[in-house]
């Protein structure tokens, strides 16, 4: 708007000078309408923008594509607007799903006005920039514009998928009394061991077959101690990890896996920490508990993929964030160079368990049914079930999660107590591939 102004001030500033050096009135009198335009600009232009904004959301975390009504009340505490042009900036990839985020209107002074819109968007975390005002005169030769803080905050949190209680056997856990069996004899339900009989040992513990084969001493069944745990889950963020499929992104699955074995260790009493590893390193230190559990969430809502040379591998784990002999599951879709690392953590006396979203399956989904395409698939699902064979003969747990079929019932189909215990540690058997079966 300023630079028709300036066009308007120089055409009359050349009709005048033309004027006065042909002497030719008629020039001088086209001018003067310019002149009383340009002057009526001046006059009535807008006034300096002085807007007290506040911004309401119906709710600041909801859940992917939930839809979230924002409010933005506008009051204006300076001199009267004629024209206001109100245009509230949303962060992609929010969309507008009701209402309109931008508004034409006047405003007297003390005046409020209120502008009204719905949005909705998948997993993340979005912060409103603020608010984009342009005050203009009606003959739109002047505008102010400017942007003004109008902040805001939207939490869209991974969809929580409920899990029942996750079988995991750490070398070591904590006195506090839990879910998981505890490598060592005391209070409980499964039987541990028998030991020579101590005075105070309740008579219903007494092992009366084992008395019967040795009359002179009596025996006392132990029962397997269930204690908690520290439990680290660590997310794989490098990008070129997980493939996409259109729009949909295998990252996203991880995601959902992420946040159902967060809740459900959180649930049964067990200490939790979340580890990011892809462009950097997000740690949310461990902790018990809702309070727990809202810090995970939220960096899981945050969580992005990236690439990086320095994590580029992932021998560059910070192990020392975890406390020694502690559960650690690792959510990625894997890849044979990572083999190495979980064999090492898994020497250091870590018990691990590997949660895999299936890229192979995800990929192949939306490819066309061409010999080719067979072939790959073929000879890619043999290299997978080859790395899946090396990690369990280390004594890996390895979990095959097909992302087509819900992840709940994969956990509790693959999941059990009695594979826990192979080879001095945990073995957990995903599903084979179709070729190999």
């Amino acid at each position: 708007m300023q630079r028709r102004a300036l066009l308007l001030g120089g055409l009359i500033y050349g009709l005048l000078l033309m004027g006065l050096i042909t002497l030719r009135g008629e020039l001088l009198a086209l001018a003067i309408p310019l002149l009383l335009y340009l002057s009526a600009g001046l006059l009535y232009g807008p006034a300096p923008l002085r807007l007290a904004i506040a911004r309401h959301l119906s709710t600041d975390r909801t859940t992917p594509e939930a839809p979230v009504t924002v409010t933005l009340t506008i009051t204006n505490e300076g001199e009267p607007l004629e024209q206001l042009l109100l245009e509230d900036l949303v962060p992609p990839p929010l969309r507008v799903v009701e209402g309109e985020p931008q508004r034409l209107t006047s405003l007297p002074a003390g005046a409020t006005c209120e502008l009204r819109y719905t949005v909705a968007g998948p997993r993340g975390y979005y912060l409103f920039p603020g608010l984009q005002v342009g005050a203009s005169d009606h003959l739109g030769l002047f505008q102010r514009r400017t942007l003004l803080p109008a902040p805001g905050r939207l939490l869209v949190l991974p969809t929580p998928l409920k899990l029942r209680q996750v079988p995991i056997r750490p070398w070591r856990t904590r006195v506090y009394a839990g879910f998981i069996p505890a490598r060592r004899g005391g209070p409980g339900v499964e039987f541990f061991s028998v030991r020579s009989y101590q005075p105070g040992d309740p008579l219903r513990w007494i092992n009366w077959k084992a008395g019967a084969r040795h009359p002179r001493a009596l025996f006392t069944n132990e029962f397997r101690q269930e204690r908690i745990a520290d439990v680290g889950v660590i997310l794989d963020a490098r990008r070129r990890r997980y493939v996409r499929r259109g729009e949909e992104s295998l990252f996203e699955y991880a995601i959902q896996a992420a946040t159902a074995l967060a809740e459900a260790f959180l649930n049964d009493g067990n200490r939790v920490g979340l580890l990011l590893y892809g462009r950097f390193v997000d740690w949310t230190f461990p902790g018990y508990g809702k309070v727990q559990r809202e810090r995970i969430f939220q960096a899981l809502a945050r969580a992005e993929m990236g690439e990086s040379l320095v994590f580029e591998k992932l021998e560059y784990l910070p192990t020392r964030l975890f406390p020694p002999h502690s559960q650690l599951v690792l959510v990625s879709p894997l890849a044979q160079e990572d083999l190495p690392t979980l064999i090492q953590l898994r020497a250091r006396g870590y018990s691990l368990l590997v949660v895999s979203p299936d890229p192979i399956a995800f990929e192949v989904g939306a490819m066309a049914d061409r010999p080719e395409v067979r072939l790959a698939t073929r000879i890619a699902r043999l290299e997978r079930a080859l790395l899946f064979r090396q990690l369990r003969q280390a004594g890996i747990g390895v979990l095959d999660w097909p992302v087509d079929q819900p992840f709940d019932r994969t956990v509790h189909a693959t999941l059990s107590r009695r594979s826990l215990w192979v080879r001095g540690g945990p073995q957990i058997v995903g599903r084979a591939p179709a070729t190999l079966r």
